[in-house]
């Protein structure tokens, strides 16, 4: 009952707002309390986050879009192994789960839509993928990603009346965690005419602007319009612009139906994928910012009609496979030579090395290290039980390590 009272109390607490009124931060806070259990695929707190999120784009004004209201649910039995295909829609049973999207609409009454996402769900108590060791405790995702739908319901907010050009189509995605799942099975399953998508805006993990302001976008090869826009319209940060559609995140499953994206991303941190990422952490000035840089972008590109769509190289490919791990959480977002550390991971060789966050690596083995590409080439030459010198670069000072795989 103290769970069920809670959540009711909360919702109710946001309910006697205004919608113009529940800020980004009210939101995050509902989406990433210990109430909702981590929001994994298929358990009740995600089923109670669907509700909210459903809830939301109702007060805002989106018309339901999913096959159950504003609910898209589909069922899956997760892969065995990592080469096998998920089914969907199998018959129910001990070892299906059960996804749920939710999907809202703003009928411009347009030719085109433009489609606005971010995945909800995350680890619950620690499933596959999570960096925690130690005693079972609750992942509440609010970086990731209770950060990127909070902007998706920004922007729906400001897009109710404005950049009346296009339709927009705001989804909410499951089971990313597992594999993008929910944005794949939309993809094949959809509830508009995907012939006629403008563009996709994704966002994961947009609630740790750092210092810098540094802002990765990615996918801006995807369409000729798009670097120019994203450059145009930038006034507060140091963007880092990769041209790939292909990532990590639930773009790719539309930038594969020949849709251009636009992914939008902050970094990753110390607290990604435990139980530490939560809402006391997250920069709300820097997301409300971005929002307002997304919304410059869409408003721009308002008047230029359905956009071009570009196939880009998949950087993926030139990924290295490896045999080991260092147990690190490199710092994608660093932009100078070598690979910055931005976290530790415990009991794995680089915390046993007495590496540290913030280190910079510069060199490993014989391998000099440039980048994030020159450092997994050289990371993939090892194999368990190998050792090696490490280099690393620390507030100035070089400082050597061994390294034990």
């Amino acid at each position: 009952m103290k769970y069920c009272s809670l959540l009711i109390f909360l919702a109710v607490l946001i309910a006697c707002k205004r919608p113009a009124d529940v800020s980004i931060k009210d939101d995050v806070i509902f989406l990433s309390d210990d109430k909702l259990e981590g929001r994994q695929t298929g358990t009740s707190g995600e089923k109670e986050a669907a509700k909210y999120i459903a809830n939301r784009l109702e007060e805002i004004g989106a018309k339901a879009k999913g096959t159950v209201n504003y609910l898209q649910p589909f069922t899956f039995r997760p892969k065995t192994n990592p080469h096998q295909k998920v089914k969907y829609n199998v018959k129910e049973g001990d070892s299906t789960i059960t996804g749920i999207n939710v999907v809202g609409f703003l009928d411009n009454k347009e030719e085109n839509t433009i489609v606005i996402g971010a995945h909800y769900d995350h680890l619950g108590y620690g499933t596959e993928g999570s960096l925690h060791r130690g005693e079972k405790a609750i992942h509440n995702g609010a970086d990731d990603n209770a950060s990127g739908v909070s902007v998706l319901l920004d922007l729906a907010k400001k897009l109710k009346e404005s950049n009346t050009n296009n339709n927009y189509l705001f989804i909410t995605f499951s089971g990313e965690e597992m594999g993008l799942l929910g944005s794949n099975y939309f993809v094949k399953n959809p509830t508009i005419d995907t012939k006629k998508v403008n563009y996709m805006i994704n966002m994961d993990m947009v609630g740790r602007l750092k210092a810098d302001s540094t802002l990765a976008v990615y996918g801006v090869g995807t369409s000729p319009i798009f670097k120019q826009t994203v450059t145009s319209n930038n006034s507060k940060f140091k963007l880092i612009q990769k041209e790939s559609g292909i990532g990590p995140s639930d773009h790719t499953s539309f930038y594969n139906a020949d849709i251009p994206v636009l992914h939008f991303f902050t970094g990753q941190h110390e607290d990604y994928h435990k139980p530490t990422d939560d809402f006391e952490k997250l920069n709300y000035k820097g997301m409300q910012i971005i929002s307002n840089y997304i919304f410059e972008i869409i408003t721009d590109l308002d008047d230029n009609g359905k956009l071009p769509f570009r196939r880009t190289k998949n950087e993926s490919d030139d990924t290295p496979r490896f045999k080991v791990v260092l147990g690190v959480v490199p710092d994608y977002m660093f932009d100078g030579k070598g690979m910055r550390i931005d976290g530790i991971s415990e009991d794995k060789p680089a915390q046993k090395a007495g590496l540290q966050k913030g280190d910079i690596v510069i060199k490993l083995g014989d391998a000099k290290v440039t980048d994030m590409m020159t450092y997994m080439k050289a990371l993939s030459t090892y194999e368990k039980g190998n050792k090696a010198k490490v280099v690393v670069d620390r507030d100035g000072q070089q400082i050597e390590a061994e390294i034990e795989f």
